[in-house]
């Protein structure tokens, strides 16, 4: 299909792939602002680290573009025409690095320069986007003489962008530009390069090289406090210009002496200044990277902070056990180092009202009277590897009848003088495969049908939704059913300690239980926060057919007088690992049916009364 009419210039062409549509470009003709590469640099070699910084800096001088990564080209009339889509392994290239290299080894490091993703799956391509540049800024690279990656620091070379090619400004043009600089600096030629060889050495400080800031001049001053305060911990000199990380402002710091690990100084406003070790600022980075769509790491994990309120600069070390982030799309969190040196970053524990997707998956068909569900969102990285295997099947089938929701389904006949064990459970209604579980334990009362339910489902990403789900519900499919089945004197009407009994038990399972079937969870590494959803909602319509009010089989009285007016469901999400010991989980259950509470109008629930 030939899209060339729908992207036409540098703005529409970024809008495609923002808009994770790479293969509208095929068609279109290297140019000024345009440049395509179908794999990625080989940043191993040294020849390509060289490439990838005259690429960039050629765009810089040349008013912006886009490089795009992963579409191969074909000659057509002596120029290069965007073919197709080759894709490549997110995996298998670090944006990181591309972005540390493009500071190093451009002067100034160019602004604004953003490295993402575009499309999915085998059409997914990385681009380098440069925008427009300051006017009258020129960037220029170590001249590649002698030995490939190893550029002497007293050369440098300038890349521009001509039509659809990259290539030197020439010897004679450099010694122009030079030249007009320092005319237009009022001085005698001689006496302007004295005066800026003194000022550059004076910038620089006692061992020559790059200043604590430099690259930010707005924030330059900043840094350098911020440097001069944390000198105790021995933080060593700049190894690259300072950038901007959205509200961050970065700068890497190195020793002289091999062998000592680097420093990252990190400064956002509203915090304390923090040094970073550089391995922990890699694990940092490293456990952002699995964000979806190309987001930056930073821009999803966030940036250290304090656990407590303080404005003292503050040093994690390089044998730093965990460090708390926040500031990005993903929220508060913590990134923890596992005795085996394996760190996983985990989200701090807060409430909110918002339901995902799958809030009522695999509830068409059903009315029950009152459904009790917990169902935990896994957003785990490269989901694609994962299958409910045969074995963890039939493990799971052994496990059910002993499984906390099975023992929470007995638990309420049992408290009203009636052992109805949930034993017997059958594959069903939900869909099994390869990809997806599902089971239900029914208790019936002869002839009058089900009374209780219990199922579990869990689900493997599809092309709807991208999280693996897991979900336990505990049904009250018939009220006059399940009275029957107690006996006289039977009350079907639950309580509200039975209600955070049977969700606790429908959570652990979801988190802990059903998880388990595609491999070790403790294993696998977010592509966003884990949350769980409670739901409990009135399903079954009265005679009129009106919902009935949730208080119909749900004594609501302990959380207090509502202002909310009856409702036929609430329900509250939870950001919060899935994996966790009991009494935690107890307690963030309480905490969670209490904000619940109060956002549905009972504003004087207290976890003292719960």
């Amino acid at each position: 299909m030939d899209t060339a009419g729908v992207v036409k210039d540098l703005k529409s062409a970024l809008a495609a792939l923002d808009g994770n549509e790479p293969v509208s470009l095929l068609e279109l003709r290297e140019t000024q602002w345009l440049d395509a590469k179908g794999g990625p640099y080989q940043l191993a070699d040294p020849k390509a680290v060289e490439e990838l910084a005259k690429d960039v800096a050629a765009f810089a001088n040349g008013g912006g573009g886009i490089i795009v990564i992963g579409i191969a080209t074909r000659l057509e009339h002596d120029e290069e025409v965007l073919d197709r889509i080759v894709g490549l392994d997110a995996a298998a290239v670090n944006v990181d690095q591309i972005r540390k290299l493009i500071r190093q080894w451009i002067t100034p490091a160019p602004r604004g320069v953003r490295v993402g993703w575009s499309g999915a799956d085998s059409e997914r391509v990385m681009f380098i986007d440069i925008p427009e540049q300051a006017a009258g800024t020129l960037f220029v690279v170590p001249a590649p003489v002698g030995k490939p990656g190893s550029p002497r620091t007293d050369t440098v070379a300038v890349p521009i962008r001509d039509g659809d090619s990259t290539h030197w400004l020439p010897r004679p043009e450099v010694q122009q530009l030079l030249s007009a600089g320092v005319r237009a600096s009022g001085m005698p030629t001689a006496q302007a390069l004295t005066e800026l060889v003194r000022q550059a050495v004076s910038e620089a400080g006692p061992h020559g090289g790059l200043r604590v800031g430099q690259g930010l001049p707005d924030r330059e001053r900043e840094m350098r406090a911020a440097y001069e305060q944390l000198a105790d911990a021995g933080l060593g000199q700049p190894a690259g210009e300072a950038w901007a990380q959205g509200p961050a402002a970065l700068q890497d710091l190195h020793h002289e002496l091999d062998g000592e690990p680097g420093w990252v100084l990190c400064l956002v406003p509203g915090r304390p200044p923090a040094a970073v070790a550089a391995p922990v600022w890699q694990a940092i980075v490293e456990a952002g990277r699995r964000a979806p769509g190309g987001q930056d790491p930073l821009a999803a994990i966030g940036f250290p902070r304090l656990p407590a309120n303080s404005d003292t600069p503050w040093v994690i070390p390089a044998d730093a056990r965990s460090v708390d982030l926040d500031g990005g799309s993903w929220g508060a969190g913590r990134l923890s180092c596992s005795g085996r040196g394996v760190w996983r970053w985990q989200p701090l524990p807060r409430f909110s009202l918002d339901q995902g997707r799958s809030a009522e998956i695999g509830t068409a068909g059903q009315t029950p009277a009152l459904r009790l569900r917990a169902l935990v969102n896994l957003p785990w990285a490269d989901p694609g590897a994962l299958e409910v295997s045969k074995l963890r099947r039939r493990l799971l089938e052994q496990q059910l009848p002993y499984s906390p929701v099975a023992g929470a389904v007995t638990m309420l006949s049992r408290r009203r003088g009636t052992e109805l064990p949930a034993a017997r459970w059958e594959r069903g209604p939900f869909g099994n495969s390869a990809r997806s579980l599902g089971y239900t334990c029914t208790i019936a009362a002869p002839d009058r049908g089900p009374a209780v339910k219990a199922s579990v489902m869990l689900a493997l990403p599809t092309t709807m939704e991208s999280t693996v789900v897991a979900c336990a519900d505990v049904l009250i499919e018939n009220p006059e059913a399940w009275a029957a089945l107690l006996g006289p004197g039977g009350d079907t009407q639950l309580g509200l300690d039975e209600v955070q009994a049977v969700l606790l038990a429908a959570w652990e399972t979801a988190a802990e239980l059903l998880p388990d079937v595609v491999g070790d969870p403790a294993g696998l590494t977010w592509a966003a926060p884990p949350t769980t959803e409670l739901r409990m909602t009135c399903e079954q319509p009265a005679h009129n057919g009106v919902l009935p009010h949730l208080d119909t089989h749900v004594n609501l009285t302990p959380l207090g007088p509502t202002d909310g007016g009856p409702r036929s469901r609430m329900a509250v999400t939870i950001t919060t690992a899935p994996a966790m010991v009991r009494a935690e989980r107890q307690r963030l259950l309480r905490e969670a049916l209490v904000h619940m509470a109060r956002q549905f109008g009972y504003v004087d629930a207290e976890v003292d009364l719960l």
